[in-house]
């Protein structure tokens, strides 16, 4: 049995328990900007493991797909309590403050021990940042391993010069750049229409992504080098929290706990799935050349330092603490 079948029949078996007949006392809605993938597996284990832990005294509403609210107006939407639960992807307000971004900056992070790491050592600066926007963190998930996906073979970062590269925030648009590729914004819906029209000729993003958009259509290869492994949260509306009896939010901050550990798991064998997936179709998941590797490890070091400048000193602190943990 894989790891997707047992998550399945444990969801199976908690929807089955939370359907017992206790009314619900307190209903809420969690909104979530992405359809069917490991992120939303997950959350809908959240939910009936909330459910059933409270006897159905708090029930909470999925909808995921960006249906009740754009991936933009998320955030925003449970600040002012139009929801009391979201999913985002923190990279997307790098605006806001530069440890939103963190984990999104290329080649800070690229293995899996890296991105926990990472991971321990911006949580707190994280949690204390959303805390003051009146957020609480529940819990966050990586996505798996970026990549390179390209019309041709890719020996080196100048093999990508010249190429018009989808970019999808203001740190990858700088990656392109440092390449000598030109960044061009396209969302991920667009990304099909943007290769067929040769809008875009190159792209950066996860396997789960390019299963999601069928890369293989308008592309051969895909190249896995880690990059990053950004990180989705879930937050709740912090005075809704506060407003739940102490058994419900009790359990829905064990059921947060038991998100994070079984995301990291998800997340791992999605990027062996998916991968499998992108060779099922025809494509080519070549090993990235050591040259190319080296040369976006320093493309890496750069960002890094114009990430630290934007985040001052605390960016200082916390990187002296996630390099200490690789030691």
């Amino acid at each position: 049995m894989n790891r997707w079948t047992k998550w399945a029949g444990v969801l199976g078996l908690v929807v089955l328990c939370a359907t017992a007949p206790a009314l619900a006392q307190t209903k809420w809605v969690i909104a979530t900007p992405y359809a069917e993938n490991f992120h939303t597996a997950n959350i809908r284990l959240f939910i009936a493991e909330v459910e059933k832990a409270t006897g159905g005294r708090l029930a909470i509403q999925l909808h995921n797909n960006a249906s009740l609210l754009p991936m933009s107006q998320i955030k925003r939407g449970v600040q002012t309590g139009q929801v009391q639960l979201g999913e985002i992807l923190l990279s997307a307000y790098a605006n806001e403050d530069p440890f939103f971004e963190v984990d999104g900056v290329p080649f800070l992070a690229w293995t899996w021990p890296q991105a926990e790491a990472l991971n321990t050592a911006t949580e707190p600066y994280i949690r204390a940042r959303l805390e003051r926007q009146g957020l609480t963190l529940l819990y966050m998930v990586h996505w798996d391993a970026q990549g390179f996906y390209a019309k041709t073979e890719l020996r080196s970062v100048q093999d990508l010069r010249g190429t018009r590269f989808r970019a999808y925030n203001n740190v990858t648009g700088r990656m392109a750049e440092l390449m000598g590729a030109t960044p061009v914004t396209v969302q991920l819906a667009e990304v099909s229409q943007a290769f067929a029209t040769n809008v875009i000729t190159s792209m950066f993003t996860s396997a789960q992504s390019g299963v999601n958009v069928t890369a293989w259509d308008f592309t051969r290869y895909w190249y896995n080098v880690g990059g990053m492994r950004t990180r989705n949260a879930v937050v709740a509306n912090t005075r809704a929290l506060q407003a739940l009896d102490v058994p419900s939010r009790d359990a829905l901050l064990a059921a947060a706990a038991a998100a994070t550990t079984r995301g990291k798991d998800l997340a791992k064998q999605a990027e062996v799935v998916q991968s499998d997936r992108l060779r099922e179709k025809g494509m080519l998941l070549p090993t990235p050349s050591e040259q190319m590797m080296t040369e976006l490890k320093s493309i890496g070091e750069t960002l890094t330092a114009e990430w630290v400048q934007r985040a001052g000193p605390e960016g200082v602190q916390m990187l002296e603490k996630y390099r200490a943990a690789m030691q």
